[in-house]
């Protein structure tokens, strides 16, 4: 299983910073599935180049991939217009439940844009670009990942209802 970890950030891209966050999240992923392939990249804040990246992602059939960065208010945080452009199915509850567990310490996890989807069989949810907001912003929709690609896969079906 392929999973995808991008992380979006002029100033790690440009050497000026070290890249914690997307180290972080990767560690996360193959505690999870330590029997996935973990593809990791740098990215600067541009819109096109976060996109092509994504659609490359889906193209090998990467089961997710999730974005580190580009999710503030800043006018180069990107991550969200370039996620919308890829998807095709919209998964906003994944980015709610991570902003409202990120606003039980830190109210500004509001100011979040993050936006989660669906290509195809390939789930694609950004996070924030700090180590510590990806973290836990990862571990609140752990389950529902997980949950997730178990239904994309075919592997978990919806219990029917009955309407009698």
């Amino acid at each position: 299983m392929l999973l995808g970890v991008l992380t979006i950030s002029d100033r790690c891209w440009q050497g000026l910073m070290a890249d914690t966050a997307g180290p972080a999240v990767a560690a996360q992923l193959k505690r999870e599935w330590p029997q996935a392939e973990i593809q990791a990249s740098l990215l600067n804040d541009d819109e096109d180049a976060i996109a092509a990246a994504l659609e490359e992602l889906v193209r090998k059939d990467a089961k997710m991939v999730l974005t580190v960065g580009g999710t503030g208010l800043g006018l180069r945080d990107r991550a969200p217009e370039a996620t919308r452009r890829v998807i095709e199915r919209e998964a906003p509850g994944l980015a709610e439940a991570m902003r409202a567990k990120g606003a039980e310490r830190n109210p500004y996890a509001w100011l979040s844009r993050g936006a989660a989807g669906m290509r195809g069989a390939t789930l694609i949810v950004n996070l924030p670009g700090s180590k510590r907001g990806a973290e836990e912003s990862l571990d609140a929709i752990l389950p529902l990942l997980r949950h997730g690609l178990e239904v994309i896969a075919g592997g978990q079906k919806h219990p029917q209802i009955s309407r009698s």
